[in-house]
């Protein structure tokens, strides 16, 4: 059977091909961050590195936590053993990556991986490491874990100071750029309501759409016999849109000739702003923001 990874990735695949899909669910309630977390936590927006970590670990079903202990017990035997041929990080040099290896996948705690390095594949260049004790290998599988932990969770990066911008030049873009929809209590005191810098910044660049669909996508669809139906948007493709009225009903519409579609989305001046959004702009208003505790 595939690994749970090679598993989530497939899933991922799919994933981007329902992204068509209107999500109207909150920031907190993405997939990585409503997964649970450990202790039964949930990971949303304010969640701690540990904490998001943990969830996205559940969400992508990347199976056994590695043994960090072991895999610092095994990182050196790995440089003096492996690394000449697979580069010092499993990446792949001379031989390849063994990020994607079925063998490291399908390995929890040196189960497989042990018996692996011990008869090697000489027919492919790769020889046996017999002569190291069980639990040295054990460690070089440990650390072969922790690199695809590494690679594959996301959520256990962390991220560096991104208070570099200028505040007054963020105060100054914010007046020009943004005071058209906003109002300045819109930014009152709003770096407190996220937990880090990075949560502020992807929350005023990306706003998340809140639970009470008060910035959900609207529609109105004039069909071809006459018929008009407005909604809240829940899907919507080149080949139908689904709404659901102020009654609570669902309406699926096919999109075909001489059906009209004027839909309204609250956040599409982000979606605007941020094809020309620039690095420096950003990490100004950021900066700007945090001072608004």
């Amino acid at each position: 059977m595939p690994h749970p990874l090679l598993k989530a990735i497939s899933a991922g695949g799919l994933a981007l091909l329902a992204a068509i899909a209107i999500s109207q669910e909150t920031q907190n309630a993405a997939p990585p961050g409503n997964a649970p977390a450990a202790g039964g936590a949930r990971a949303g927006s304010n969640a701690t590195p540990e904490q998001r970590a943990a969830a996205t670990r559940v969400f992508l079903g990347l199976g056994a936590e590695p043994d960090r202990a072991a895999a610092a017990r095994g990182a050196p035997l790995f440089q003096q053993n492996c690394a000449f041929c697979h580069g010092p990080q499993a990446r792949g040099a001379e031989g390849p990556s063994l990020i994607t290896s079925d063998v490291v996948l399908g390995d929890d705690h040196g189960e497989h991986l042990v018996v692996f390095l011990k008869t090697g594949r000489p027919e492919k260049g790769m020889p046996s490491f017999a002569g190291l004790p069980d639990n040295q290998l054990k460690d070089i599988a440990e650390f072969l874990h922790l690199q695809v932990e590494d690679v594959a969770n996301r959520g256990a990066y962390h991220v560096l100071n991104i208070l570099v911008g200028d505040p007054a030049k963020g105060q100054a873009y914010v007046a020009a750029k943004c005071m058209s929809c906003h109002t300045a209590g819109t930014f009152a005191h709003i770096a407190s309501k996220f937990r880090s810098p990075d949560q502020l910044q992807r929350g005023w660049v990306w706003p998340a759409r809140p639970a009470d669909n008060s910035l959900a996508i609207t529609a109105t669809v004039k069909t071809a016999d006459g018929a008009t139906f407005s909604g809240r948007v829940t899907q919507v493709s080149d080949f139908r849109i689904t709404m659901v009225d102020e009654g609570g009903q669902t309406h699926v519409i096919e999109r075909g000739a001489g059906v009209d579609v004027q839909m309204n989305d609250p956040l599409a001046p982000h979606q605007a702003m941020i094809m020309t959004l620039t690095n420096e702009d950003m990490h100004n208003v950021t900066a700007y923001l945090e001072t608004l505790k």
